[in-house]
Protein backbone atom coordinates (compact mmCIF):
# COMPACT_ATOMS: atom_id res chain seq x y z
CA UNK A 1 0.00 0.00 0.00
CA UNK A 2 1.50 3.48 -1.17
CA UNK A 3 1.10 6.39 1.76
CA UNK A 4 1.91 8.88 0.00
CA UNK A 5 -0.46 10.68 -1.66
CA UNK A 6 -0.77 10.56 -5.69
CA UNK A 7 -0.90 14.04 -7.07
CA UNK A 8 -1.33 14.31 -10.90
CA UNK A 9 -0.63 17.37 -12.99
CA UNK A 10 -4.29 18.22 -12.87
CA UNK A 11 -4.37 18.24 -9.00
CA UNK A 12 -1.16 19.63 -8.40
CA UNK A 13 -2.73 23.36 -10.11
CA UNK A 14 -5.51 23.06 -7.79
CA UNK A 15 -3.00 22.90 -4.93
CA UNK A 16 -0.75 25.39 -6.06
CA UNK A 17 -4.03 27.86 -6.37
CA UNK A 18 -4.96 27.05 -3.04
CA UNK A 19 -1.89 27.38 -1.21
CA UNK A 20 -1.52 31.10 -3.22
CA UNK A 21 -5.05 31.68 -3.12
CA UNK A 22 -6.51 33.28 -6.59
CA UNK A 23 -8.61 36.74 -5.29
CA UNK A 24 -10.50 36.02 -8.75
CA UNK A 25 -11.90 33.23 -8.05
CA UNK A 26 -15.55 33.89 -6.51
CA UNK A 27 -14.74 30.73 -4.30
CA UNK A 28 -11.25 31.00 -2.89
CA UNK A 29 -11.38 32.14 0.60
CA UNK A 30 -8.66 34.65 -0.23
CA UNK A 31 -11.46 37.08 -0.83
CA UNK A 32 -12.85 37.46 2.32
CA UNK A 33 -9.33 37.74 3.83
CA UNK A 34 -8.89 41.14 1.04
CA UNK A 35 -12.16 41.98 2.25
CA UNK A 36 -11.27 42.78 6.07
CA UNK A 37 -7.67 43.89 4.94
CA UNK A 38 -9.11 46.79 2.20
CA UNK A 39 -12.06 47.82 3.51
CA UNK A 40 -11.93 51.78 5.14
CA UNK A 41 -11.39 50.45 8.65
CA UNK A 42 -9.49 47.75 7.71
CA UNK A 43 -6.83 49.35 6.46
CA UNK A 44 -6.69 52.18 9.29
CA UNK A 45 -6.77 49.35 11.76
CA UNK A 46 -3.82 48.13 10.40
CA UNK A 47 -2.02 51.37 9.59
CA UNK A 48 -2.34 52.54 13.30
CA UNK A 49 -1.46 49.50 14.95
CA UNK A 50 1.82 49.58 12.99
CA UNK A 51 2.61 52.11 15.70
CA UNK A 52 2.54 49.44 18.28
CA UNK A 53 0.15 48.18 20.64
CA UNK A 54 -2.97 50.60 20.91
CA UNK A 55 -6.09 49.97 23.51
CA UNK A 56 -9.55 50.00 21.89
CA UNK A 57 -10.27 53.52 22.97
CA UNK A 58 -6.80 54.98 21.85
CA UNK A 59 -7.90 52.79 18.48
CA UNK A 60 -11.01 54.92 18.26
CA UNK A 61 -9.47 58.26 18.93
CA UNK A 62 -6.72 58.07 16.22
CA UNK A 63 -9.22 56.41 13.56
CA UNK A 64 -11.70 59.41 13.23
CA UNK A 65 -15.20 58.53 12.21
CA UNK A 66 -15.10 54.77 13.26
CA UNK A 67 -18.17 53.64 15.24
CA UNK A 68 -17.36 51.34 18.36
CA UNK A 69 -19.49 48.50 16.86
CA UNK A 70 -17.19 48.50 13.44
CA UNK A 71 -13.70 49.29 15.06
CA UNK A 72 -15.19 45.71 17.67
CA UNK A 73 -16.34 44.12 13.98
CA UNK A 74 -12.74 45.22 12.36
CA UNK A 75 -11.05 43.98 15.04
CA UNK A 76 -12.16 40.42 15.33
CA UNK A 77 -11.47 40.08 11.60
CA UNK A 78 -8.42 40.65 11.99
CA UNK A 79 -7.67 38.39 14.71
CA UNK A 80 -9.90 36.03 12.95
CA UNK A 81 -7.45 36.06 9.62
CA UNK A 82 -4.37 36.11 12.35
CA UNK A 83 -3.01 39.51 11.83
CA UNK A 84 -4.43 41.26 15.25
CA UNK A 85 -3.42 39.91 18.55
CA UNK A 86 -5.25 40.63 21.26
CA UNK A 87 -4.45 40.67 25.11
CA UNK A 88 -7.02 41.14 28.14
CA UNK A 89 -5.99 42.52 30.70
CA UNK A 90 -7.01 41.05 34.13
CA UNK A 91 -8.11 44.86 35.33
CA UNK A 92 -11.10 47.20 37.01
CA UNK A 93 -12.15 48.47 34.32
CA UNK A 94 -10.95 46.05 32.22
CA UNK A 95 -8.65 46.89 29.55
CA UNK A 96 -8.06 45.29 26.25
CA UNK A 97 -4.67 45.47 24.10
CA UNK A 98 -3.96 44.85 20.05
CA UNK A 99 -0.88 44.80 18.68
CA UNK A 100 0.24 43.17 15.04
CA UNK A 101 1.54 39.61 14.81
CA UNK A 102 4.28 39.30 12.23
CA UNK A 103 1.55 38.42 9.78
CA UNK A 104 -0.08 41.58 10.46
CA UNK A 105 2.77 43.51 10.22
CA UNK A 106 4.00 42.40 6.58
CA UNK A 107 -0.03 43.24 5.38
CA UNK A 108 -0.05 46.65 7.21
CA UNK A 109 3.27 47.39 5.30
CA UNK A 110 1.72 46.80 2.37
CA UNK A 111 -1.70 48.74 2.97
CA UNK A 112 0.23 51.58 4.73
CA UNK A 113 2.32 51.56 1.47
CA UNK A 114 -0.76 52.15 -0.42
CA UNK A 115 -2.69 54.53 1.70
CA UNK A 116 0.53 56.59 1.58
CA UNK A 117 0.83 56.60 -2.07
CA UNK A 118 -3.20 57.91 -1.83
CA UNK A 119 -2.06 60.59 0.37
CA UNK A 120 0.66 61.70 -1.65
CA UNK A 121 -1.42 62.07 -4.84
CA UNK A 122 -4.17 63.19 -2.94
CA UNK A 123 -3.87 66.72 -4.86
CA UNK A 124 -3.49 64.72 -8.48
CA UNK A 125 -6.42 62.87 -7.33
CA UNK A 126 -8.51 66.05 -6.98
CA UNK A 127 -7.55 67.65 -9.88
CA UNK A 128 -8.81 64.63 -11.68
CA UNK A 129 -11.78 64.57 -10.06
CA UNK A 130 -12.41 68.12 -10.00
CA UNK A 131 -11.93 68.52 -14.25
CA UNK A 132 -14.43 65.28 -14.92
CA UNK A 133 -17.43 67.36 -12.61
CA UNK A 134 -17.23 70.22 -15.11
Amino acid sequence: MNDKLSVGPENTASLMRLRMGEVLDRNCPSREVLNHVCSRWGVLVLVVLRDGMHRFSELRRKIGGISEKMLSQTLQSLEHDGFVDRKALPVVPPHVEYRLTELGEDVAAQVDGLASWIEANLPRIMQVRQERAV
